[in-house]
């Protein structure tokens, strides 16, 4: 089981869109996904379509994570029942453990170790997924630093723009900063450039100097800018069942983009098992 946090130090560079998207990829290739809203604003469960039922949201299983079970307290995402009735496709797993209000408490800057371990502690022992994806909040705080301590792995997010490339070195130092002092193991899986305008001179630009900044941690496909991606989101669907050739042309990226990710992980797990 490879875990996952998908981050970024800048807000509005589509970060959710990048979990979601990748969860879409997940369900469409079989793979067992979890996907924990680490974000209080919970945009990750609003774009998965659950409905809590009565569950306990993240905050409240970091407050207790010896006492509450993480299986007990997931939500299946209704992309899966899309997917069986679009595709055929059965006993596909897709599960959210939802977002809220609550976990704000423990986005701040000065967490301890033993609250860093609160998410490790939640995540502990959970069987049946091949892959976890960790949506964090748009900053360096406590809860991205806890997602980060729980992790095989980080992927940032980047717009090809001025300061979100800047954002996007920094937070790779601060990865690095954070790998020596708790969590050795960790490693950043790479930078993801998305909402791509290929006809955008500035964002040319930009990329070149991502390529000549990152090298090999610049993941390709590139993901471009989608028109109808809120539609889409706001209709909490998967982008694998959406119809229309942008909405085809984008499942396709983001199958190319999981497939280099996990390609990744298979050739450096030694060095990140934990």
């Amino acid at each position: 089981m490879q875990v996952l946090s998908i981050s970024s130090l800048k807000g509005g560079v589509g970060k959710t869109s990048v979990t979601t998207g990748l969860a879409s990829a997940a369900l469409a290739s079989g793979i067992p996904t979890l996907v924990v809203d680490l974000d209080p604003h919970a945009d990750a469960s609003t774009a998965l379509g659950v409905d809590p039922g009565g569950k306990l949201e993240v905050g409240r299983m970091l407050k207790s994570p010896k006492r509450v079970f993480l299986e007990d307290n997931v939500v299946s995402s209704p992309w899966v029942r899309r997917a069986a009735a679009l595709t055929g496709q059965q006993n596909r797993v897709l599960d959210v453990a939802y977002g809220g209000s609550l976990s704000s408490v423990y986005d701040r800057p000065d967490l301890g170790r033993r609250d860093l371990r609160r998410l490790s502690m939640v995540l502990d022992g959970i069987e049946g997924y091949g892959l976890v994806l960790i949506d964090c909040p748009p900053s360096l705080n406590g809860l991205t630093r806890m997602a980060w301590a729980a992790s095989h792995r980080v992927l940032l997010v980047a717009e090809p723009g001025l300061f979100s490339v800047a954002g996007t070195e920094r937070t790779l130092r601060a990865i690095q900063l954070f790998k020596q002092e708790y969590a050795q193991k960790l490693s950043p899986a790479g930078i993801v450039a998305n909402r791509v305008r290929p006809s955008s001179t500035e964002h040319g630009y930009r990329l070149e100097e991502m390529k000549q900044m990152f090298g090999p941690l610049l993941f390709e496909p590139y993901i471009p800018e989608v028109a109808n991606w809120q539609q889409i989101q706001g209709a909490a669907h998967a982008v694998h069942h959406w119809p229309g050739e942008a909405a085809r042309g984008t499942s396709a990226l983001y199958d190319e983009l999981l497939g280099a990710i996990l390609q990744q992980s298979r050739e450096f797990r030694p060095r990140v098992s934990r």
